[in-house]
């Protein structure tokens, strides 16, 4: 049932979304956030943890990324989505 409610706060997100009202999509938002930390509680998983190892997990990928431009003698921000995804890429097999 925990899950049943995540997806249904995804579905009204999305619903809040099509509707481009930004107040709603904000609401709607929280009302997605708070149910997958319910689930992670339920899951017995500390969201809080996490978030933060996900959060670094992302700061270490996209410095990898960085670092990987620079070797190209690139920057990323001249650089397109697909070479960024490729980098992206790279980096998640790289296990960083």
């Amino acid at each position: 049932q925990v899950w049943d409610k995540v997806k249904e706060e995804m579905q009204e997100l999305e619903e809040a979304v099509a509707s481009g009202n930004r107040d709603n999509m904000e609401d709607e938002m929280g009302d997605v956030l708070f149910s997958l930390v319910n689930f992670a509680r339920f899951l017995q998983v500390d969201a809080e943890n996490a978030l933060e190892r996900t959060n670094k997990k992302f700061m270490t990928r996209f410095m990898g990324m960085e670092e990987a431009a620079r070797k190209q003698d690139k920057w990323l921000h001249d650089m397109n989505l697909e070479e960024m995804d490729a980098l992206w890429n790279d980096m998640k097999k790289q296990n960083k």
